[in-house]
């Protein structure tokens, strides 16, 4: 992808990389539902059965991050970063029991990047890795 989707920062890109080491190769889901469901939860890869509409916007730190494919047609507009804050997230998500949690800060794209996407075409759905 010429724009990427979605980035991270060096505070998450960090902590993904101790949770790499502990857990092996992971994941990120955006499922948009309320509490903990608006949060990226991240799994080890085999832990989280991907879906044939999740939408896979791409990776950081060699993890695949999607997106559930309702949700996406809410975000479409919208450049994702994941960052980590402190405080205690969903404990179905690797890094819970480190005190921290993974939060999405977003923009709208510019004009120019929206248009360089959907000259791309719609990102792929299903499991991509």
């Amino acid at each position: 992808m010429s724009v990427p989707r979605v980035e991270v920062t060096p505070a998450a890109e960090a902590l993904i990389h101790k949770m790499q080491g502990l857990h092996g190769p992971l994941l990120f889901h955006q499922s948009g539902g309320c509490c903990d469901g608006s949060a990226p939860m991240c799994f080890p890869r085999g832990d989280f059965r991907v879906g044939q509409e999740d939408v896979y916007l791409g990776d950081i730190v060699h993890t695949p991050f999607y997106m559930s494919g309702p949700q996406f047609e809410l975000w479409r507009h919208t450049h994702l970063t994941v960052d980590v804050v402190p405080g205690r997230g969903s404990g179905f998500s690797v890094e819970a029991p480190e005190g921290v949690r993974f939060l999405i800060r977003s923009r709208l794209f510019t004009d120019d990047e929206y248009r360089a996407l959907e000259q791309e075409g719609p990102p792929p759905k299903g499991p991509q890795h």
